[in-house]
């Protein structure tokens, strides 16, 4: 007989209610974006879009106290709530980058602002903002590790807390693969083409 037979349900609802709750707070990130730049710039009524654009981060951080309790009440901690702690840290790490740009399209859609500028396409000023984006990326890591640890500690007593860690490391990964294929292949390049010069 397994002997963890007793806590596979319990444990499987748990996965599934994480995984329900990290789809709502999706569901909930765009649908307050969409409501609060549509409040803002097609109603033309500002505050309502600034208090439904504050919603935005407060979806995050409802993901994060959802996952806290779910380990308090004895769910298993696994890939699902490091999964919170990785949507949570990207949500930090690049959802203000997300809004701000949406917020400039919206503005020029609306015809109250200029068109938003494009990336720049080579030279030192790539290089610069392949930096921006790597350094949200570094964020996005910290939070979610920092997240990670205060699941591990905060998870009921005698939980195995391993598993949140498995996602985290991948996370980290992809974070020094992207310095590689992002910044650093950018800067070689930009270093290259002065010399050509």
């Amino acid at each position: 007989m397994n002997a963890y037979a007793p806590f596979v349900p319990h444990a499987l609802a748990s996965d599934g209610l994480v995984i329900g709750a990290i789809v709502v707070c999706e569901i909930a990130f765009w649908a307050f974006l969409a409501l609060g730049l549509l409040a803002r710039y097609a109603l033309r009524a500002r505050r309502l879009g600034a208090v439904l654009l504050l919603c935005v981060p407060l979806t995050d951080l409802a993901l994060v106290a959802f996952s806290v309790a779910d380990l308090r009440s004895g769910g298993t901690a696994g890939a699902t709530h490091g999964l919170a702690a990785v949507y949570l840290g990207v949500s930090i790490g690049f959802g203000p980058e997300i809004v701000r740009r949406a917020d400039a399209w919206s503005a020029h859609r609306a015809g109250s602002g200029p068109a938003p500028a494009k990336p720049p396409e080579s030279g030192p000023e790539r290089t610069r903002y392949e930096w921006r984006l790597w350094r949200r990326c570094v964020t996005a890591c910290a939070v979610a590790a920092a997240l990670t640890l205060l699941m591990s500690v905060v998870a009921a007593p005698g939980a195995r807390a391993s598993g949140l860690w498995n996602l985290v490391a991948q996370f980290a990964l992809v974070t020094v693969v992207w310095l590689a294929v992002g910044p650093l292949r950018y800067r070689h390049r930009a270093i290259r083409d002065r010399k050509r010069v």
